[in-house]
């Protein structure tokens, strides 16, 4: 699953990103609200964490230009606003829950996940499948012919990103930026690391390997 999370306070910001990629989320972050608009209607997201009040267009204004451009995608507004007028004030901008600052992680978490199995974008499949390899998006449930297969949030995380691209080569710089929060390559071999986890649970079992390294340039998800 996807989510953009939208909130100039840095600490708020760093807290909601980490915990959503912990939970095997991946996260995009926009600063203000101009930014977050132009990331919104150019990928598709399963969710988004919209601060109301933000610098340079605010939250209301985001999603109320979001809605009229047909971008449907589910939003949890967070505010320190609290009145039953802030709340509905959100709900007719377009929406679809109200979280009040200070919140708990738990219920951000919980509020988050409801939203992406109540609107999930028909261009993301909730299933996942590489030959007979599958991911349910829904239930994080993994399965190699019909094996059930136990992640970590980062291995899961890692295995959403491949099998979205399927086919495709993803860099180490991608998997920092969705899996971490770094937006580079700081030389470090975490990545391997991670690649190397998963591809133990999902290809050392069984005859036909699907994780493929591209030297040189990143990690590939494919039948050959």
């Amino acid at each position: 699953m996807r989510v953009l999370v939208v909130e100039d306070d840095e600490t708020i910001a760093n807290f909601v990103a980490s915990g959503l990629r912990q939970e095997g989320f991946l996260v995009d972050r926009a600063e203000n609200g101009v930014d977050g608009l132009d990331m919104a209607q150019t990928a598709p997201y399963d969710a988004a964490v919209v601060d109301v009040m933000l610098p340079r267009l605010d939250g209301l204004s985001l999603v109320g230009a979001l809605r009229r451009a047909g971008v449907q995608t589910p939003v949890l507004f967070l505010s320190a606003r609290h009145t039953v007028d802030d709340r509905v004030s959100g709900l007719q901008a377009g929406g679809d829950d109200y979280l009040v600052k200070p919140f708990a992680f738990v219920e951000l978490l919980a509020r988050v996940r409801a939203l992406t199995r109540r609107g999930a974008a028909p261009t993301e499949p909730t299933r996942l499948g590489v030959a007979d390899l599958t991911l349910d998006r829904v239930t994080r449930r993994v399965e190699r012919a019909g094996e059930p297969i136990e992640l970590r949030p980062r291995e899961y995380a890692l295995l959403e990103l491949l099998m979205r691209h399927a086919g495709q080569v993803i860099s180490k710089t991608m998997v920092l930026s969705h899996v971490w929060e770094y937006s580079f390559d700081p030389g470090t071999n975490v990545v391997d690391v991670l690649v190397f986890r998963l591809r133990e649970k999902i290809d050392r079992p069984f005859e036909k390997k699907l994780l493929h390294t591209v030297r040189g340039i990143g990690y590939v998800l494919k039948v050959e």
